[in-house]
C-alpha cells in the first residue's frame, strides 16, 4: 500500500511466516507471550524471552521497548501498559510510537502479532503508524552515499487472527487515503513563506484539481476581490507585494441540495501589519495558514476516498505584512456583506479574511458551514495544545463535531458564545463592528462572537434563522503540540480526519 506521501507499505495475513524483525506487543503483568504469537520464532529467541519473563526483566509498561538478536532472527518486545487500560485511542498512540522508535537495526522489514486485539484497535494501531511515516525535507539536501539517508518504505505485516484480516485491510487502506489528505495539510503549513503565499496556494489547488472530474477549483483574484468588495480579504493583504485571493473548491458540485461548506484563514504569513508582532518566533507565523492547508487537505481525502456527496471549501488567502499601502489601525473597511469593521489592531487579521468567506459561504447552499483559523492566541492559555477550541450556533452541530473529534482522538471542546460578547464587538462609535475586543480578557471568544456577524440566515419572519455555523481555534493544536505523538514536529494536519469522518459519516 502507497500512495503519494505514504511510503509505508501495510499488508495483513493469519499467523504465518516471519518477515524482517518481529515485534511482540504485551501488556503490563503478563508472564509472557502468548503462545499463538511465538508461532514460527526460533528456539534461541523463545529461550531469551522465557528467561526474560522468568527473571521479570520486563514490565510491559506503556512505552517499553527491548530487542533481542538471535541466530534465529531479531524480535522486539513492545510493551502497551495495563490490558484494562488499553482504547482505540491508546493503540492509535501506540501505533504511532512505535513507529517513531524504529531504529536502523530494525531493519525495513517488519512483522507484528498484537494477539487478541479487537479489530478497531487493529486499525487504530496501523493509523498510528500510517500519521507518523511524514517527515518534511524537501529543503534537506540528499547524499545517495548516506546509508542513514534512506527513504525506502518500511514493510509492515500485520498478522492477526483470520477473522480481522479482511476489515483491517479495508481499514489500513481507508487510513493511507486519508493521511494523504492529512499530509497534505502538513505540506502546505510546513512550507517557507517564501514559496508558499496567497496565488501560490491558488495554483497547487488549480494544479491538483486539473485531472478531477469531481472537483473544480475557482480562483477569486485580488483585483475581482476589490470589484466584489471583499474589505476583509483586501484590506488585510493590501500591504503585501504578494496579494491576496480565494480559493473556492467545489467537490460534486453537480449534487443538489444542502452540503457543508468549510471555509479556511489562510495568513500565508503573519507579521501582524502595522501592529507588528515582536520578533521572537515570527518563523512560526507561516503557520498561519493552517485553516486553509485543512481545507485543502480534507478535499483531498474525500477525493482520495472516493465520497461523492456535495462539499465545498472556501481558502481566505492573505499575506500580512507592514508598508505604506498596508490597513492602518484607526482604518475602517466595508466587508462583503455590507458591514463596516473599525481596525483597532492590524494583527487582529484572520477575522477580517474569514468575515468574507463565511459571508460567501452562503452561495453554496450550506447544510452547514465550519471555519477553521489559528486565530488567537488567546485559545492557546485557555486550552493548551490539547484541544481545538469550538463555538457554535447550533447545538447539533456542536455536537456532531465533539463527536467526531472524540472518534478521531482530536479533541474538540465547547466554548461559550454569549450575547455580552457579540455586544461587545459592535461597540464602536464609527462603525458596524470592532475587530477587536474593548479589553484583553476572553479574546477567543470575542474572536468568535465577532465570526457570527457574517453568517447569514435564511427564511422569512418567525422562520428566519441563522444557518448552522461552528468556528474552530486551532491555534493551539495546528503546530508545536508535542502530545501529539501522531506527528514528529511541524504542522499537524488537525481535523482533516474529524472532518472527513463527520462529512463521511453523516454525524
Amino acid at each position: 500500500m502507497s500512495m503519494g506521501w505514504i511510503t509505508m507499505e501495510i499488508s495483513v495475513e493469519s499467523i504465518g511466516d516471519i518477515k524482517g524483525t518481529l515485534v511482540l506487543p504485551f501488556n503490563k503483568g503478563e508472564e509472557g507471550i502468548d503462545s499463538a504469537a511465538l508461532s514460527g520464532l526460533g528456539d534461541g529467541l523463545v529461550g531469551q524471552l522465557t528467561k526474560l519473563f522468568a527473571d521479570k526483566d520486563v514490565t510491559g509498561k506503556a512505552g517499553e521497548r527491548l530487542t533481542l538478536h538471535s541466530p534465529d532472527g531479531k524480535a522486539m518486545l513492545w510493551g502497551l501498559g495495563k490490558s484494562d487500560e488499553r482504547t482505540v485511542d491508546s493503540c492509535r498512540s501506540s501505533g504511532a510510537k512505535f513507529f517513531a522508535g524504529l531504529k536502523k537495526r530494525h531493519g525495513k522489514s517488519l512483522t507484528v502479532r498484537p494477539v487478541g486485539w479487537s479489530g478497531e484497535e487493529l486499525a487504530a494501531f496501523a493509523e498510528g503508524m500510517i500519521l507518523r511515516d511524514y517527515k518534511y525535507d524537501r529543503y534537506k539536501s540528499k547524499n545517495d552515499d548516506d546509508e542513514d539517508d534512506d527513504d525506502s518504505p518500511v514493510h509492515v505485516t500485520i498478522q492477526c487472527a483470520d477473522e480481522h484480516i479482511d476489515s483491517l485491510s479495508a481499514s489500513a487502506t481507508r487510513s493511507a487515503e486519508i493521511a494523504s489528505g492529512v499530509f497534505r495539510a502538513r505540506d502546505l503549513a510546513n512550507a517557507p513563506p517564501n514559496d508558499l503565499y496567497p496565488m501560490a496556494y491558488a495554483d497547487l489547488a488549480v494544479e491538483w484539481a486539473s485531472d478531477k472530474d469531481s472537483v473544480k477549483v475557482t480562483i477569486i483574484d485580488y483585483d475581482e476581490a476589490i470589484k466584489l468588495g471583499m474589505g476583509g480579504l483586501v484590506g488585510v493583504g493590501m500591504g503585501s507585494a504578494r496579494k491576496p485571493c480565494m480559493v473556492i473548491f467545489e467537490m460534486n458540485g453537480e449534487v443538489e441540495g444542502e452540503a457543508p461548506v468549510i471555509v479556511g484563514k489562510g495568513i500565508t504569513f503573519d507579521t501582524g501589519g502595522i501592529s507588528i508582532k515582536p520578533s521572537a518566533s515570527m518563523d512560526e507565523m507561516k503557520f498561519d495558514m493552517h485553516g486553509s492547508a485543512t481545507v485543502f487537505g480534507l478535499m483531498q481525502a474525500l477525493d482520495a476516498t472516493g465520497h461523492s456527496g456535495r462539499v465545498t471549501g472556501i481558502s481566505c488567502m492573505a499575506e500580512n505584512m507592514p508598508d505604506a499601502a498596508a490597513l492602518r489601525p484607526g482604518d475602517v473597511i466595508t466587508t462583503l456583506s455590507g458591514k463596516t469593521v473599525e481596525i483597532l489592531n492590524t494583527d487582529a487579521e484572520g477575522r477580517l479574511v474569514l468575515s468574507d468567506g463565511l459571508w460567501m459561504a452562503a452561495d453554496y447552499n450550506p447544510s452547514y458551514i465550519i471555519d477553521l483559523a489559528t486565530l488567537t492566541g488567546a485559545i492557546v492559555i485557555a486550552l493548551g495544545h490539547e484541544a481545538t477550541g469550538m463555538w457554535s450556533n447550533d447545538d447539533d452541530l456542536g455536537n456532531a463535531l465533539v463527536a467526531a473529534g472524540d472518534d478521531c482522538g482530536e479533541l474538540v471542546w465547547p466554548m461559550p458564545l454569549t450575547p455580552a460578547f457579540e455586544k461587545e464587538m459592535k461597540d464602536s462609535k464609527i462603525a458596524d463592528l470592532r475587530n477587536l475586543g474593548t479589553t484583553r480578557w476572553g479574546g477567543s471568544n470575542t474572536a468568535a462572537a465577532y465570526l457570527k456577524n457574517f453568517v447569514q440566515s435564511r427564511g422569512e419572519g418567525d422562520d428566519k434563522k441563522q444557518i448552522p455555523w461552528a468556528h474552530l481555534d486551532i491555534a493551539g493544536t495546528a503546530w508545536g503540540a508535542k502530545s501529539n505523538v501522531l506527528v514528529a514536529d511541524g504542522g499537524t494536519g488537525i481535523h482533516v480526519r474529524t472532518l472527513h469522518h463527520m462529512i463521511t459519516e453523516g454525524l
